[in-house]
């Protein structure tokens, strides 16, 4: 009996493995925030697993204000390379695909926008500092062409991409897509999914048809890693790094072998060298800050009444202010992270001075300056010369008043090991 349905179960195994190998995963990321080398690698390398595990497509959530020139290319380059079809979705509502994001969209096989949101705004920045005419034009003339290029690739509308590079114009989801900017809108992941499925897109192994309908979706999330390297990649994060590492090292120096504030200080400094190459660092404001420290670290060795720790403020709070020169406000350090840490690393210096100061002033307590002002006790008659008696040692001693024994001395000076004394009162 059992030998009858054995060729309906060997057929309905095979439906299903055609089933499965038609419906296969989908995978979806999520990235907010500046594109950078850390958003880079996290979309590279979720390409790259998405074609290990043979998905049927990838979905990229995007909701980004721009960011660098260099990491947006090889995210581009990545998506044009890939054997998954990608799908760039601007969401959720609210989100935009400012400058570098308009190229990654454009890029996408399938770009599609959530209700609420926005597209454009690509025209070229120096974030490394003001570039000249010739230059702007150059940087312009390069980014309108590939952008046209990304746009006629996927036929997309070219002209409206040339526009948004050379004229900075932005568009909403609806307009994006009566322009031919975007293939679709889709209020969410599950609407995105059923509505492309059938499209035929183009990857590097040929036209294949997407089969989303239905399909598991696996989110992958950024690992503890990327959300560590994307925290130190801002500006504010850097810069609090940088001074946490030249108090660590102040510390370490002053305190030689305390250990603890070395190592945090090298460490946080590590960390803010690699946040300073993914950011356009203005060297001459770095060096204003270290002049700053190196201001506030003469001011415990000169007396100069404050004039130092003056000219280092005046340099921190400039040298702050110019660390990352560019337009865009995300690449800038806010006013509320560097009025504070200029006036803590103020009082931490000016208590260090004070501290130093009050060392210098306070009496010894050891050795033959600790003796001078003891009080202590004439052992024998002293005219010339005699003994004392001061905290339980006794002293040769001379004086120049006649001491008897018993009365009470104080030590007026030390020279090799005899006392010069005094009667007391």
């Amino acid at each position: 009996m059992a030998k009858k349905f054995l060729p309906l179960i060997f057929v309905l195994f095979v439906l299903s493995l055609f089933i499965r190998s038609a419906y296969a995963d989908v995978s979806v990321i999520h990235v907010e925030g500046i594109v950078n080398p850390v958003m880079s690698e996290f979309i590279s390398k979720s390409i790259d697993s998405a074609e290990e595990e043979k998905a049927s497509a990838l979905v990229i959530e995007l909701d980004t204000p721009g960011g660098l020139d260099t990491s947006m290319r090889l995210i581009v380059k990545k998506i044009i390379a890939s054997e998954v079809p990608v799908i760039v979705y601007g969401s959720p509502s609210g989100a935009r695909a400012a400058s570098a994001g308009v190229f990654i969209t454009l890029a996408a096989h399938v770009a599609a926008m959530a209700p609420g949101t926005n597209i454009g705004a690509a025209h070229p920045v120096g974030i490394g500092g003001k570039m000249d005419k010739t230059m702007a034009d150059k940087a312009v003339n390069d980014a309108a062409a590939y952008i046209k290029s990304l746009a006629e690739t996927r036929k997309r509308n070219a002209v409206w991409a040339e526009k948004a590079v050379r004229e900075s114009v932005s568009v909403t989801e609806t307009e994006a897509l009566e322009l031919k900017i975007i293939d679709l809108i889709a209020p969410d992941l599950t609407s995105l999914l059923n509505k492309i499925d059938g499209r035929e897109v183009d990857t590097t192994l040929g036209r294949q048809v997407l089969h989303t309908r239905d399909a598991t979706v696996s989110r992958k999330e950024t690992g503890l890693r990327h959300r560590i390297l994307n925290l130190i990649s801002d500006p504010n994060v850097a810069y609090l790094l940088m001074l946490v590492g030249f108090y660590g090292i102040f510390f370490e120096f002053t305190n030689p072998g305390a250990i603890f504030p070395g190592v945090l200080g090298t460490l946080s400094l590590i960390l803010a060298l690699y946040s300073f190459q993914t950011l356009p660092v203005n060297y001459a404001g770095l060096l204003l800050i270290l002049l700053a420290i190196v201001l506030f670290i003469l001011e415990i060795k000169v007396t100069s009444f404050g004039m130092l720790t003056i000219g280092g403020l005046i340099s921190m709070v400039i040298g702050s202010m110019m660390l990352f020169d560019s337009p865009l406000p995300f690449f800038r350090l806010s006013l509320k992270v560097i009025m504070p840490a200029v006036l803590l690393t103020t009082l931490f210096f000016s208590a260090t001075v004070y501290l130093v100061v009050k060392a210098y002033g306070r009496k010894p307590v050891t050795g033959a300056e600790g003796l001078i002002g003891l009080v202590g006790k004439a052992k024998t008659d002293i005219h010339h010369t005699g003994q004392v008696s001061v905290h339980g040692e006794i002293w040769q001693a001379w004086s120049d008043e006649p001491i008897n024994a018993g009365e009470n001395i104080v030590i007026e000076k030390v020279e090799d090991l005899k006392v010069k004394v005094k009667r007391q009162g």
